[in-house]
């Protein structure tokens, strides 16, 4: 059953994805929002839900149900931690590679042609406030701190996603069609059709994520490991699968703005209001392989940032580099299990 909910959870989500990003262009379009808007705010926001959910039913869920908070605890962090560790290196890597494999089709060849500005300041925020997450999972600090922290790390994702909104740059090579709608004599589909197939992929990722709960709990009972180390692994590895395959659908059709700013813009959402969540409602003590993840997407995500800040451009093997980092984190991981 564990095998057959993990399956499902997968299919599920690249469903899911597939539907949302032919969805979301189109909306952003009707709305008349920037290339910055639609990649860091509305796909960002939307495709970090099931990662996101996943913190929120472990752990509010362990205190409204009465389950074990401890496990609980464990799974929740991990689901925070593991989603921008993810996005910092597994995802970079994975756009590289998308980059790497389409380069003959694409225009700009191996480099990224990305607006600077956009993914600059998304970078940025993600590297300040998950450099403060880290930092106060090694304070122990007063009660009132922890939810101040909180409170600040919430104002700056929204201080984040109005500057985003605000800048310029409209969508290029909107799709015509929405998936979903196939009318003999009206082409254009209706603004309430686009809403309903976004919020009905969104309603399906939330489905994949509340499955994967579950499995996550089972197979760490069966394998005897940590609930939080299958939960730093496994969960991100594949609620994080829309961000990649929509970029990587992006990449293809050479729009690199929309295919990085869908991953950037989850790591700033990723890195302030689930980190909230979590620093409120958990113990928030970062050791061992959770500190080590926290340290590593800060040193991913810095390495793409200096290059922005320097002018430099991105080319596809500045985001492979990133795939370093996670292959550093497995073999850790695996001599960490191996030494009990």
């Amino acid at each position: 059953m564990t095998t057959i909910g993990l399956t499902v959870s997968l299919a599920t989500i690249l469903i899911a994805a597939y539907l949302f990003t032919n969805a979301v262009e189109i909306l952003g379009d009707r709305l008349g929002l920037s290339q910055g808007a639609v990649g860091s705010v509305l796909a960002a926001l939307g495709t970090a839900l099931p990662e996101t959910i996943i913190p929120i039913v472990a752990i509010l869920g362990a205190v409204f149900a009465g389950r074990d908070p401890h496990s609980a605890g464990e799974i929740g962090i991990g689901a925070i931690l593991g989603a921008p560790f993810m996005l910092a290196t597994l995802a970079m890597f994975v756009v590289g590679m998308g980059i790497l494999g389409y380069r003959h089709r694409r225009e700009a060849g191996a480099r990224v042609e990305v607006d600077d500005r956009i993914i600059g300041r998304d970078v940025g925020f993600f590297f300040v406030a998950f450099a403060v997450a880290a930092g106060v999972g090694l304070l122990d600090l007063a009660v009132w701190a922890d939810v101040l922290v909180a409170v600040l790390l919430v104002a700056a994702y929204v201080l984040h996603a109005v500057q985003t909104l605000r800048s310029g740059g409209g969508l290029e090579d909107v799709p015509e069609r929405l998936t979903f709608w196939h009318h003999p004599l009206i082409f254009r589909a209706p603004m309430w059709a686009i809403i309903v197939q976004f919020v009905g992929a969104l309603v399906l990722m939330v489905v994949g994520a509340h499955l994967f709960v579950g499995a996550v709990e089972q197979i760490s009972e069966a394998l005897g490991m940590p609930a939080g180390l299958i939960s730093l692994i496994l969960a991100p590895l594949a609620t994080e699968l829309p961000e990649k395959f929509n970029s990587v659908l992006w990449v293809r059709n050479g729009k690199d703005t929309l295919a990085l700013g869908n991953i950037t813009g989850a790591m700033v959402f990723q890195s302030t209001i689930p980190v909230a969540i979590g620093i409120v409602f958990t113990d928030w003590n970062l050791t061992g392989l959770s500190l080590l993840s926290a340290i590593l997407a800060l040193l991913s995500g810095g390495f793409i940032y200096s290059r922005l800040m320097r002018k430099q451009h991105i080319r596809d093997w500045h985001l492979l580099v990133g795939g370093l980092y996670y292959a550093l984190f497995v073999v850790a991981t695996v001599f960490a299990v191996l030494l009990g």
